[in-house]
């Protein structure tokens, strides 16, 4: 059963979803093989901290891993980042901040700010957590992805479009690398 925050939030959102139950899994790859999927249209959230301040979620491809490189020299130079990102210095408004460190979120921070989810199945939509989002170009190809639900025998079918439009600002690049 999906939690009452996320139902609440992809209804009153008008998001048209499918809930899918199935076996326990840990991984979105698992999670691709359980529902005979293709892992390129199995999305797995990644939260990532920049400069150990600044939180963002995303979502990459179950057989990927993220860049982090890319995605920290993407947020540097899109002038479409986030507009916490930026900030007034000096009189000058907006001034980008340039982060220099990039990593992924400790389980004591999304244990205190994912109410209601388990660890590692995380939904990626960044406007229910007050995240910006990212989401890697290889997912905005399909037209229906599959992503947490918040449990580990739950996921959430839906199209891309509505993702997107579910996450207000969000930035789109190559931000994954082959598994090795």
């Amino acid at each position: 059963m999906l939690s009452k925050i996320i139902k609440k939030f992809l209804d009153s959102n008008k998001v048209k979803y499918e809930m899918l139950k199935h076996k326990t899994v840990y991984t979105a790859f698992d999670k691709a093989a359980t529902l005979r999927a293709k892992p390129q249209e199995v999305g797995k959230s990644v939260v990532v901290c920049f400069d150990k301040k600044h939180y963002m979620i995303g979502l990459i491809p179950a057989n990927k891993n993220l860049d982090k490189k890319k995605l920290l020299k993407t947020i540097n130079n899109s002038p479409s980042s986030p507009s916490y990102f930026k900030r007034g210095v000096g009189g000058v408004k907006n001034k980008r901040i340039h982060y220099s460190h990039i990593d992924f979120t400790s389980e004591k921070w999304m244990k205190a700010n994912f109410k209601e989810v388990k660890l590692g199945a995380t939904p990626p939509f960044g406007l229910l957590y007050k995240l910006p989002f990212f989401i890697d170009n290889a997912l905005t190809k399909p037209s229906k992805i599959i992503v947490n639900g918040g449990q580990y025998e739950i996921s959430i079918k839906l199209s891309t479009a509505s993702l997107i439009k579910l996450n207000p600002g969000t930035i789109k690049g190559s931000f994954s690398i082959a598994k090795k």
